[in-house]
């Protein structure tokens, strides 16, 4: 469903890079992980894939189709979810109605909305009282669980989410986890996580690592 080819990416100069020849494909019903450490360019590589910003070198194709023939806006809107790390829920918003904001931006063809959003937090543990509560009332891991349904509402074959536990405890960071791998085995959609947690790779059909400005795929245990 999305392959990359041959991107390559840097800042100033070309010959320091941040990687360079990466050839990826990621499918629908898989859940995959970018494993890397700080300042890796892990994060970079998912503003690529999200269409956030453009490779130096090389195309990213959705469906046989460059993303920048799309159009990246189109492509933004139509295609790709992002969940935030800082969640980036519209704070003045409850959190049923930064579910059914986005279904509105993005052209859901969802009918009954608000109800379907309703039924989609209660199924991450959000229930209605929660739902109708201010995001800045819910605590960091409720916050990620609408800011995740917010993104699965879309109803867009592609999900990215940035360290999505990293700022969560244990347990929430494993129901968070599990909520992923729902959505890709379950709702047949492509999941890439993109951490610095090992834990949390590894619970991830695929891990590809960034180590020495290199793609290695590993093998989870």
């Amino acid at each position: 469903m999305l392959k990359v080819e041959n991107i390559g990416y840097w800042y100033d100069n070309k010959n320091d890079f941040l990687y360079k020849d990466v050839n990826l494909t990621f499918e629908k019903g898989k859940s995959y992980a970018i494993l890397g450490s700080s300042g890796s360019g892990k994060t970079t590589f998912l503003s690529l894939i999200a269409g956030l910003d453009k490779p130096k070198e090389g195309a990213i194709l959705f469906n046989d189709q460059a993303i920048n023939k799309i159009g990246l806006t189109n492509y933004r809107k139509k295609c790709v979810s992002v969940v935030f790390q800082a969640y980036n829920l519209l704070p003045y918003m409850t959190a049923i109605q930064n579910v059914t904001t986005a279904m509105d931006i993005t052209h859901s063809d969802r009918k009954n909305r608000k109800e379907f959003g309703l039924t989609s937090l209660e199924s991450v543990g959000i229930d209605s009282s929660l739902a109708h509560k201010p995001v800045t009332k819910l605590s960091g891991g409720q916050q990620q669980r609408v800011a995740i349904v917010r993104a699965m509402c879309c109803e867009h074959d592609l999900i990215v989410a940035d360290e999505p536990t990293g700022n969560l405890d244990e347990q929430t960071s494993n129901d968070i986890i599990n909520i992923f791998q729902k959505i890709a085995h379950e709702q047949n959609k492509c999941v890439i996580m993109v951490t610095h947690e090992r834990e949390v790779a590894d619970a991830c059909d695929y891990v590809y690592e960034l180590k020495n400005k290199q793609f290695e795929q590993i093998v989870t245990q």
